[in-house]
């Protein structure tokens, strides 16, 4: 026991004393954090470029409250009041006659347009949309664009397309306009967690609102800690065995002690090094969240079964790496096995958020 765990502190040793490990240290969470830095970064730039879009309104009805929102959209969401820059693109609806039986050309000259810069995008709205159950074909609305299925602007006519639906169907049952507001207001069912009663005082507390950050960030942030964890370590390992067993420095080190306890070593100090980087990520975690005042969604009853459940990973991972490793005979040998061996570390992040979900 006392020669493995002199070999576990030599690979302790020889791994965190390197600048390779510091600098890693600093920059691994900041690669595997690139996607939230992305869109903190990109989140507010948008394409202002205005948009020109054709409306072909077979009620003749409809078309109309699409001038009026785009009207109110460019007079008070274009321009932000503080800083005075477009922040939004300009909307501008082009209204296009066609009848049934030319429909399809008029279509293939608007797509013309749209391939050539002149459009944005051109809509069609069925001449049966305010009797959508009965209409059919005839009821539904297209939307053509380059690239209709992710257009934020498709979402946007939605709106006020459909407010005039509803209007238009309740001037045609008789109801009062008075009552058009009150009658489609959607009232959100919001997501609370359940009540507890205070152990000294008795009283009951109110139930806190339930959080996206609870639900999703903070599994997901421990995930990404664990899973940064195992590859900062295990595949290290491979190398490692795969490295001394070339240069021969096994067959020394053999002389004294033996193969079991040779394995057993690096994988102790393997594990080491595991828990030492978790230990800093960890703990700045904790303090970054307190000085952004989430602090009560730190999950401090979740942390020793975090570090029991990465113990364990970096065990069996780590022993899988480093019988691997005694398997090669050259570099290449553990280049190509390199994947592999943290191929079913990577299987469950696949099924992860549907686990997470539920």
């Amino acid at each position: 026991m006392r020669k493995t765990l002199r070999m576990a502190l030599r690979e302790y040793r020889a791994a965190v004393k390197t600048k390779g490990f510091i600098i890693g240290l600093v920059i691994a969470p900041v690669l595997m954090s690139g996607s939230i830095l992305a869109f903190v970064l990109l989140k507010d730039r948008v394409d202002t470029t205005d948009r020109h879009i054709a409306v072909i309104d077979h009620t003749g009805l409809v078309a109309p409250a699409l001038d009026r929102a785009a009207a109110w959209h460019n007079e008070n969401e274009v321009i932000d009041p503080e800083s005075g820059e477009k922040v939004q693109p300009r909307y501008s609806f082009e209204h296009v006659s066609a009848d049934s039986a030319e429909v399809r050309e008029v279509f293939h000259t608007l797509s013309d347009r749209v391939r050539r810069g002149e459009l944005y995008a051109f809509l069609s709205i069925g001449p049966d949309v305010l009797t959508p159950t009965a209409g059919g074909d005839r009821a539904r609305i297209t939307y053509h664009a380059r690239n209709a299925a992710l257009d934020e602007l498709r979402r946007w006519i939605g709106g006020p397309i459909n407010e005039r639906l509803r209007m238009l169907r309740m001037e045609e049952a008789g109801i009062d306009r008075e009552l058009y507001r009150d009658l489609f207001y959607w009232v959100s069912v919001e997501g609370r967690g359940l009540l507890s009663r205070d152990t000294e005082t008795g009283e009951i507390a109110d139930a806190r609102e339930a959080s996206p950050i609870e639900a999703l960030a903070v599994p997901i942030g421990i995930m990404m800690i664990m899973f940064l964890m195992i590859m900062m370590s295990v595949p290290g390992m491979l190398h490692s065995v795969m490295e001394e067993k070339t240069q021969r420095i096994a067959e020394v080190l053999l002389g004294a002690i033996k193969p079991f306890e040779f394995m057993m070593g690096k994988l102790i100090g393997g594990i080491a090094v595991a828990l030492t980087s978790s230990a800093v990520y960890v703990v700045g975690a904790v303090v970054a969240v307190n000085y952004m005042g989430y602090e009560s969604f730190i999950p401090y009853h979740v942390l020793p079964w975090f570090a029991a459940y990465m113990l364990l990973a970096v065990i069996m991972f780590g022993a899988m790496t480093a019988a691997l490793g005694a398997t090669c005979s050259e570099a290449k040998d553990a280049q190509s096995l390199s994947f592999p061996s943290i191929l079913p570390a990577i299987i469950p992040m696949f099924i992860y958020f549907p686990v997470a979900k539920e």
